[in-house]
């Protein structure tokens, strides 16, 4: 039976410049990942109803380190660095890449792949590459189209499914929903998604329905 969990309990552990940095008993892990300027913070904070759990800034690309939040006992949340805005040295924005590009390749514990984007400017190279990078990985992928709340009502919806249309190129498990960290549009549906992934299907239960018993 699904268990709804209680993202109010969410709590801070450690920042890492890299996975080898990072603790190896954590469970499984959700990672949030996006554009410097989609949100990202704002987002994760009103999931976990806490207004500084993610630090937020004026100036995008601030979040330099991989960030791990605990939800509950083998339940992890990722906050990735953002990419592909930040007004700082190409040098470190090299190296912000490398360490995003590491996590999403080699971290065993990911569980699914949540992807930030500014409903005003979505599916941009870099989303694109990580969205087929999450598909050959047999990662599931939801897509939040941020700040929803900009747009007027007929606006959002023709958005919605302009970018849920995009996404059946993708040939894998890609959801699209709107979110708005300001009005709270779709924080449930969020929270739903992550309640799936944190329970995944047990091995023995899949094999018992991938493979009906003889009859007699």
């Amino acid at each position: 039976m699904e268990q709804s969990l209680n993202y109010r309990n969410t709590q801070f552990v450690t920042s890492a410049p890299d996975i080898r940095h990072l603790p190896d008993n954590t469970g499984i892990e959700i990672a949030f990942a996006g554009r410097s300027n989609a949100g990202k913070s704002s987002s994760l904070n009103r999931l976990c109803d806490q207004k500084s759990l993610a630090k937020t800034s004026k100036t995008p690309g601030r979040t330099q380190l991989i960030n791990l939040f605990k939800v509950d006992e083998g339940c992890h949340i990722v906050d990735l660095p953002g990419y592909g805005y930040a007004q700082v040295p190409l040098e470190l924005k090299e190296k912000w890449q490398r360490s995003l590009g590491e996590y999403l390749q080699k971290r065993d514990q990911l569980g699914g792949l949540v992807i930030l984007m500014d409903i005003r400017h979505p599916m941009k190279d870099l989303d694109q590459q990580l969205i087929y990078w999450a598909v050959e990985s047999n990662l599931s992928v939801l897509v939040l189209l941020t700040k929803a709340d900009k747009l007027k009502s007929g606006a959002r919806k023709q958005q919605l499914m302009k970018i849920r249309e995009a996404s059946l190129a993708f040939c894998g498990d890609v959801d699209v929903e709107l979110y708005s960290s300001l009005k709270g549009m779709g924080v449930d549906k969020l929270r739903h998604k992550l309640d799936t992934w944190y329970q995944p299907t047990p091995p023995l239960e899949a094999e018992a329905e991938a493979e009906p018993l003889p009859e007699d």
